[in-house]
């Protein structure tokens, strides 16, 4: 075998390992709830950052449609320190109609407890749900999210967790104006605590 040949065959093994890394990041986000560092990604992966970074802006231009292919309904976004995919914003419209008119199943009973919690204490953390229902909470979210009624509001400074808040569409759905016409919890709760009504002041 040539020098040339042998050149070109490590070449191609190394093109194919990048693109087995993106591949599989792609993989990862497709499922994951919260953002992915690439750190995190890298551990997952036993890939140096270097490679995770590269088979990132792989994924952007490929979903950007600038490696030949077509522009993609979705994108990749860095979001508080990490990486996730997201609806691209041009498609939110049509994700919306659909999610709400061709898809109008009634809530569960966990995804009304859960949209409760986050009306009464917005913003809050999937984490701090899942405390206080002692459920996990992910699935739920992420239905809630697809329905409209809420949505990513900011990130955690210390933890970099996402949190989330309730839309104008539930107070359409509630027929209410602002949240401070929900009614107070705490009369029905066995202690009379008032930590879950609604602070005016956030």
């Amino acid at each position: 075998m040539t020098d040339n040949a042998v050149t070109e065959e490590i070449t191609e093994a190394v093109e194919r390992t990048e693109f087995e890394v993106a591949r599989a990041v792609e993989a990862i986000l497709m499922i994951a709830d919260e953002p992915q560092s690439i750190v995190s990604l890298g551990t997952a992966l036993g890939v140096p950052v270097k490679g995770i970074k590269d088979a990132l802006a792989e994924l952007v231009a490929d979903y950007n449609g600038e490696l030949g292919g077509v522009r993609r309904g979705f994108e990749l976004r860095e979001v508080g320190g990490g990486w996730r995919i997201y609806v691209r914003a041009d498609y939110d419209d049509v994700v919306g109609d659909f999610v709400l008119t061709q898809n109008p199943t009634k809530l569960s009973q966990a995804a009304l407890e859960t949209l409760a919690v986050i009306a009464y204490k917005q913003p809050i953390s999937r984490g701090q749900i899942a405390q206080i229902r002692a459920v996990n909470v992910d699935s739920v979210v992420r239905t809630l999210v697809s329905r409209g009624l809420i949505t990513e509001v900011q990130t955690d400074a210390e933890t970099g967790a996402i949190l989330y808040g309730t839309t104008d569409l539930l107070l359409t759905q509630l027929g209410i104006n602002t949240l401070d016409e929900l009614p107070l919890i705490s009369p029905l709760l066995p202690d009379g605590t008032e930590e879950f009504d609604v602070d005016s002041s956030n």
